[in-house]
This record gives structure tokens, C-alpha cells and sequence, in this order.
């Protein structure tokens, strides 16, 4: 899978887990892979989501 589509998903995945209202700690991706920025960025994004309902 191309770099940028791995990016994609994870912060997708992020962002549905934090609408989920899952913990950080969730995050399937090692420290200092760059998809774990991106997850918790769209974990960020899903937890405001779901905190403006």
C-alpha cells in the first residue's frame, strides 16, 4: 500500500475511534511510526466530533 494511502486509513481509523469513544492507548501503530501521528491527529479529530454532540 502506497505511503500516503497508509496515512489516509490510519488517521480514518483514528478519527472512528475517537467518535467511538475509545482510549488513546488503542493506537495499533508502535511509537515512531509516523501512521501513530496520524491516528491520534484523527483520534483528535473524532473525540471533538463526538464531544460537539
Amino acid at each position: 500500500m502506497e505511503a500516503r494511502a497508509q496515512l489516509v486509513r490510519a488517521i480514518t481509523e483514528g478519527q472512528q475511534a475517537g467518535i467511538d469513544r475509545q482510549r488513546v492507548t488503542a493506537c495499533p501503530y508502535p511509537a515512531g511510526d509516523l501512521r501513530r501521528s496520524a491516528w491520534v491527529r484523527g483520534y483528535t479529530a473524532g473525540r471533538r466530533k463526538a464531544d460537539s454532540r
